[in-house]
């Protein structure tokens, strides 16, 4: 039976994970790793990240069998099932598992407890490529000093705005959270019927920034035992702050504040948004949903407090290997995925980055206006998740939007709902031990 690459990404972005090694060595690399004559890997990968993903996959599996003589086998996969799938297959053991995964960082943390990916890192130093990859997605891919995987690619949030709107009150991108209240108050002020600056409720990464913005974690680890950050002082300061454009200033109305990121992007569509928190993908998303808007865009870095930039999730794909028979040949694969002209030509494809710095300062150095604050975000502050499969069930019972919305909707104070979520995330993290 052919072994399988599993391509699993997280575009809806939430996490960041890594698998661990199934055991024992992951094998030299000499001819006998690119010997694939009569071999033929299979590959998993996402529907939708890509609105059409074949014609690169038929190219790169051509190239690939050119180059090891192995075939590429490419399975689709649907966001909602995936997770499980991968669950399955490693728990059926070897017959089961793939050669290769695109595995979304959210979800590093539990195939790398339950012994799904092969440690990759002695592969990566010998390749040349550590010292080049994104450190936040290095990160997201790393465990307990280990990498299980190469990043694919990747996005990550900053500030999106209307240009037009802000050059018609002669107001400039904010580049501290009081340029950033002050703006949105005069956006609320001159232009009534659009909303000036979105607090979704229901938006987890759109909250997380003002928490590590203001010095807070969302959990810490000591000893392998983690702990919610998000009553600590620091933390009570970055929520209150972003609850407060709404309740406060009232820069954000109610009916936003259940409001998912999807939400957000239908009111962009609309015309209806005057600056909001935004993908690397946004601006583009919302360019072909409504070409009125070509040219009338903007995006700068999400503001620290007083300046410099507030960090931000870093999601994304990683490529990795899994404990097979075929891991070396896999591993090539891999490599050829997210290195040089396919990785570049991924990123174009899809508007997602790549997770090399060389491949990102690239794209930073064109200048785009729509891309190069994204790409100054993520190389500057890119932020995870933490990197423990509990953080999964966290985000699945809603732990953090839930506490959002119950301050926005008057149910709690900050503080209250601050205290609530950090007891639900520590019988999580207690339930996982």
């Amino acid at each position: 039976m052919n072994r399988r690459v599993i391509a699993a990404g997280c575009i809806a972005m939430s996490l960041g994970l890594t698998a661990t090694a199934c055991g024992g060595d992951d094998g030299d690399s000499g001819d006998k790793a690119t010997d694939g004559k009569g071999k033929t890997l299979t590959v998993w990968i996402m529907e939708g990240t890509n609105p059409d993903a074949r014609p690169f996959f038929k190219e790169a599996g051509a190239a690939f069998e050119k180059k090891t003589g192995a075939k590429i086998h490419v399975e689709y996969q649907q966001w909602a099932t995936a997770q499980k799938k991968f669950t399955t297959a490693i728990e059926g053991g070897e017959d089961q598992v793939p050669d290769v995964a695109e595995v979304g960082t959210t979800w590093v943390p539990q195939f790398a407890e339950t012994g799904g990916l092969v440690d990759v890192t002695d592969k990566v130093k010998e390749s040349g490529l550590n010292d080049d990859l994104v450190e936040g997605l290095k990160d997201a891919g790393t465990l307990d000093g280990k990498q299980y995987g190469m990043p694919w690619y990747a996005g990550v949030r900053s500030i999106v705005y209307r240009k037009d709107i802000f050059e018609k009150h002669n107001l400039k991108a904010p580049t501290t959270w009081k340029e950033l209240e002050a703006t949105a108050k005069t956006l609320k002020e001159k232009e009534p019927k659009m909303v000036s600056f979105p607090v979704a409720g229901g938006a987890e990464m759109f909250a997380a920034p003002f928490i590590w913005g203001a010095g807070g974690e969302l959990a810490t680890e000591s000893g392998g035992t983690w702990k919610s950050g998000v009553n600590s002082p620091e933390a009570i300061k970055g929520i209150e702050y972003y609850t407060g454009l709404a309740t406060k200033d009232k820069v954000s109305p109610a009916k936003v504040n259940t409001w998912t990121e999807k939400e957000v992007g239908d009111a962009w569509n609309k015309g209806e948004i005057a600056m909001s928190v935004g993908g690397n993908w946004t601006p583009k998303a919302i360019i072909d949903a409504n070409k009125d808007l070509k040219g009338k865009l903007g995006a700068v870095p999400i503001p620290g407090e007083n300046g410099g930039m507030s960090k931000s999730f870093l999601g994304g794909s990683y490529l990795s290997t899994f404990n097979t028979d075929k891991k070396d040949l896999a591993w090539e694969f891999v490599k050829m995925l997210t290195t040089g002209e396919f990785a570049a030509k991924w990123a174009e494809q899809t508007n997602y980055f790549p997770g090399q710095n060389s491949e990102l300062k690239k794209i930073e150095a064109k200048k785009d206006p729509l891309v190069e604050p994204f790409a100054k975000q993520m190389l500057e502050a890119g932020a995870t998740v933490p990197k423990t499969k509990a953080y999964g069930e966290i985000q699945a019972s809603k732990v953090i939007p839930g506490m959002i919305q119950s301050i926005l909707t008057g149910k709690s104070s900050v503080k209250d709902a601050a205290d609530k979520a950090a007891k639900d995330m520590d019988a999580i993290f207690a339930k996982d031990k």
